[in-house]
């Protein structure tokens, strides 16, 4: 009986350690994103030195989307204008942008979010993980 009763306390333990993201944490998630790797289910990761292309992220309460943009050396950045629409969904296990496209549907789960940092996972179990960016100062 006493390893019943561990069991089940080890077991409410790990459940309340799971990361859930909060409605006031989802303000981070608006603005520029740069990837810097990838982590595969396997554990392979592929590190991201220099990208072309940031992910921009807009959402207002429940909804939003995300765009590709591209940086440009004067500060500013330009789109396609191609836009993936967002719902958040706050789950029992865990917190989730569902995406939808003409093309297609997926989800990923947000595993970290703060001001600087950005961790998702998608059904497939890759990890995504993004710093914060902004424009390209040269100076």
């Amino acid at each position: 009986m006493k390893h019943l009763t561990a069991l089940i306390v080890f077991s409410l333990f790990l459940i309340s350690c799971q990361t859930k993201i909060s409605r006031e944490q989802m303000a981070h998630l608006n603005g520029y994103w740069q990837i810097e790797k990838v982590m595969t289910a396997d554990g392979e990761q592929k590190d991201y030195q220099a990208n072309t292309s940031y992910d921009f992220f807009e959402i207002n309460g429940d909804k939003g989307f995300r765009a590709k943009v591209m940086p440009q050396l004067d500060g500013s950045f330009i789109t396609n204008n191609l836009k993936e629409q967002i719902l958040v969904t706050y789950e029992q296990d865990g917190t989730f942008l569902n995406y939808v496209t003409q093309y297609a549907k997926w989800r990923e789960q947000i595993k970290t979010l703060t001001e600087d940092e950005l961790v998702v996972e998608n059904a497939q179990k890759i990890e995504y993980h993004y710093k914060k960016a902004g424009p390209i100062n040269l100076d």
